[in-house]
This record gives structure tokens, C-alpha cells and sequence, in this order.
């Protein structure tokens, strides 16, 4: 019975996916609270990309059409 309950105690197995799960859970409760709703998520990714866009297209000359 003793040898069970020490295999039991140092048995990991299944540990690693909680703590990645949990891991993951507070990332997303961190980024939805510093980001907001997901309007502001989607504005902030806009600009971003319009402003990338605009330097790729000065960079290479290109008209953009």
C-alpha cells in the first residue's frame, strides 16, 4: 500500500497540460484586460497593418494599384 501511494505522489503525467492550461487562461484574462473589448483589438491591428502597407509601398516605389 505504501509503494501505490508513493507512485501515486510522484506520478506527473497529467500535471504539465494543467499547468499550460492554466498558463494559457491567465494569458488571455492579462491580454483581453489590457486590450479591451475586441473592437479596439481590431482598430489597433488596422492601424498597424495600414501603417506597414504604407512604408512597404514607399519603400518600394510601388503605386499601389
Amino acid at each position: 500500500m505504501k509503494s501505490l501511494i508513493s507512485r501515486f505522489v510522484k506520478d506527473e503525467s497529467g500535471a504539465t497540460a494543467i499547468e499550460y492550461g492554466l498558463i494559457a487562461a491567465g494569458l488571455a484574462v492579462v491580454v483581453v484586460g489590457i486590450f479591451g473589448d475586441g473592437k479596439t483589438v481590431d482598430i489597433m491591428l488596422t492601424n498597424m497593418f495600414g501603417e506597414v502597407s504604407k512604408q512597404v509601398t514607399a519603400a518600394t516605389g510601388a503605386s499601389g494599384s
